[in-house]
């Protein structure tokens, strides 16, 4: 007992130290009462998190033999417990010079920015080996650790103990806690300080770090620049506008879009591929041959040259073609609490006669891809639907099964469709150009492996699924569109270079659509609403993507991100939004003929400022939810 008091002794006082030291070294002129609730409510969050480093310690007492109060096994064992409280002290000490550290970049405990760099490692362990005297600083911190510990660890032999009860009513009451303090105590009681450095300083780095990881996402307000509110949201008006749509109300994005061309009658597929780089196609000038199917379907569709896609993951990818709104920082709203019934493309072709369908050839839990689109409006299919529709995949992997059977699922979901005289819109998501890179054999003239051979297997499969498409009465009456998640060089994660965001789209319905090009900048939040004005579709929006069939010349930009840059590429410039630090302006893009006079950086830097904070705050609020349009309706 005397050592896990010994334990929680060492974490609370370094706990303690580490918040006042913090207090101090943001040279903020604290009164009286913002110091005593600095010390009380940190006080509780360090209680909440002690049991949870308590509960190694006391199962390893509960379940260690009994050792004779004297003799070789009990000295050795009590030097192999002090040794191993001198490392949970050094741990303690490396936590608290860590949030030193985060504290004088981002002047905040932990948040998603640290879970941010537990996720890339190799930079992060790299920009700290050149940065600071790493073996040095641990020299010191396990030799202090060790010499505190020398002098206060408890010496005596563990006495002989009482029975099982006891032992594991200590195990026991330590779990309570422990899941009391995960269950009871929020970031609510912190954040209710007026003043954000008595908040931050008020909790806990450790349970800081557990609450950005589960929540999953950047506050904007607090990280980026920003404008007043209703300067924000003016601007962002004026951006969103387009001829054929009118404000609903006198704030916000919320319109009535009014159908600019005919009804389309239609079926739509749309088949967003994983990591599909537009380098990869011998249309953009790759020279492998790695895609002879799509680029055969470009040449006799219509093909988008310029088009970019919002960030480097799947569920980047998936938010802007379901909800089109540029990437919030942090995570995606696929991934984030609160992100059901909101205004989507599915929902919205829904309520205009269409059957939304999400096919996934992985596991739908995944990234909670499952739970975004089932909540959301659409009918879910993933790899668990594949026995009941009669199929046997060809190959499968961790990630899912091969495109093949992801098409075959797709067609026999389709074919039903049909037969209940369904009028559909299908998402299918596929999985195959992803490491392991494995597929069936006897596909392709490239070994399994290598990114190339999977990116031509799953050329392979596109036109293999095409071509079996062809031969069911729904085809011809069918578009089928042809896009990236994202693309493959998902490393980009410390600057935005544009080439790492060029992606391909092609749309491929033969008996309605001629050979053509369209060779604006487009961004993947505009693939929705320039859909939906093709179809001739008249929908209430909250889109921030545009028509781009219907969009004023000059108007055109796009957008791309990691998790903590946000880039705004327009007017052949890019502005780069980044986490406590000035916007910056660099070269993005020719900027085409005719587009009209060039908008000063202050401008620029403006508009970047307006779409990415109005899309941050109109989430946060409720304000792009359909259950909420309804209400005020």
């Amino acid at each position: 007992m005397r050592r896990l008091i010994w334990i929680g002794a060492a974490f609370l006082l370094v706990s303690l130290t580490t918040r006042i030291g913090l207090a101090i070294f943001s040279g903020q002129p604290f009164e009286a009462g913002q110091w005593v609730r600095i010390v009380l409510v940190g006080s509780i969050y360090d209680l909440a998190i002690a049991p949870w480093l308590l509960l190694p310690w006391a199962l390893y007492d509960a379940i260690m033999p009994d050792l004779a109060r004297s003799g070789r096994l009990a000295r050795w064992e009590a030097i192999w417990a002090m040794a191993w409280a001198g490392l949970y002290l050094s741990l303690f000490a490396v936590i608290s010079i860590a949030e030193f550290a985060f504290w004088a970049e981002f002047a905040s405990r932990f948040d998603f920015i640290a879970v941010d760099y537990l996720i890339y490692t190799h930079e992060v362990i790299g920009n700290i080996r050149e940065s600071y005297p790493v073996a040095l600083w641990f020299a010191i911190i396990t030799g202090g650790a060790g010499i505190v510990t020398w002098f206060s660890w408890p010496r005596m032999a563990r006495p002989a103990r009482s029975g099982w009860g006891p032992r594991l009513g200590i195990l026991a009451a330590l779990s309570a806690a422990a899941g009391a303090g995960a269950v009871f105590l929020d970031t609510d009681l912190a954040d209710a300080a007026p003043n954000v450095f008595v908040a931050q300083l008020s909790s806990n780095g450790i349970y800081s770090l557990g609450h950005a990881y589960r929540h999953n996402q950047l506050d904007y307000d607090k990280y980026y620049p920003s404008l007043p509110l209703a300067e924000a949201d003016s601007r962002i008006r004026r951006l969103v506008a387009q001829p054929n749509a009118s404000f609903k109300q006198e704030t916000g994005i919320e319109r009535e879009v009014s159908a600019r061309v005919a009804g389309k009658d239609l079926n739509v597929v749309l088949v967003s591929v994983e990591s599909l780089s537009a380098e990869f196609l011998g249309r953009f000038g790759n020279s492998q041959n790695l895609t002879p199917e799509l680029d055969r379907l470009a040449a006799s569709g219509l093909e988008f040259t310029h088009l970019y896609a919002t960030g480097t993951r799947t569920v980047r990818g998936l938010e802007a073609l379901s909800i089109g709104t540029p990437p919030t920082p942090g995570q995606s709203i696929v991934r984030r609490p609160n992100n059901n019934s909101l205004e989507n493309l599915g929902e919205e072709l829904g309520e205009n006669g269409w059957t939304p369908y999400w096919i996934y050839g992985g596991y739908g839990f995944f990234d909670n891809m499952n739970a975004y689109f089932g909540s959301n409006g659409y009918k879910v299919v993933d790899r668990t639907d594949l026995e009941a529709a009669g199929l046997t995949p060809h190959a499968e992997n961790i990630w899912g099964i091969a495109d093949e059977d992801l098409f075959s699922l797709t067609i026999a979901t389709l074919d039903r469709a049909h037969a209940e005289g369904q009028r559909f819109f299908a998402h299918v998501m596929t999985t195959s150009n992803h490491r392991p890179y494995t597929f069936p054999e006897d596909r392709i003239d490239l070994p399994q492996g290598k990114r190339e051979g999977a990116v031509k297997y799953t050329d392979w499969a596109i036109g293999d699924f095409i071509r079996r498409s062809a031969s069911k009465p729904w085809f011809d009456n069918t578009l089928f569109i042809i896009t990236a998640d994202h693309t493959s060089k998902a490393a980009g994660k410390t600057d935005l270079p544009l080439d790492r965001y060029h992606i391909p789209m092609i749309w491929y319905a033969p008996k309605i659509i001629e050979p053509s090009r369209m060779d604006r900048l487009m961004s993947q939040i505009d693939i929705g609403p320039s859909l939906m004005g093709w179809l001739g579709m008249s929908y209430s929006s909250r889109f921030f993507g545009y028509d781009i069939f219907a969009l004023e010349e000059g108007r055109e930009r796009a957008f791309i991100s990691t998790y903590q840059k946000l880039g705004y590429l327009s007017d052949g410039r890019l502005v780069i939004l980044d986490v406590n630090r000035a916007p910056e302006v660099a070269d993005g893009l020719p900027v085409a003929t005719g587009s009209g006079p060039l908008k000063s950086d202050d401008d620029l830097i403006a508009d970047a400022i307006a779409w990415y904070q109005s899309a941050s705050h109109y989430f946060k609020q409720g304000d792009l939810r359909e259950d909420e349009k309804e209400g005020a309706s």
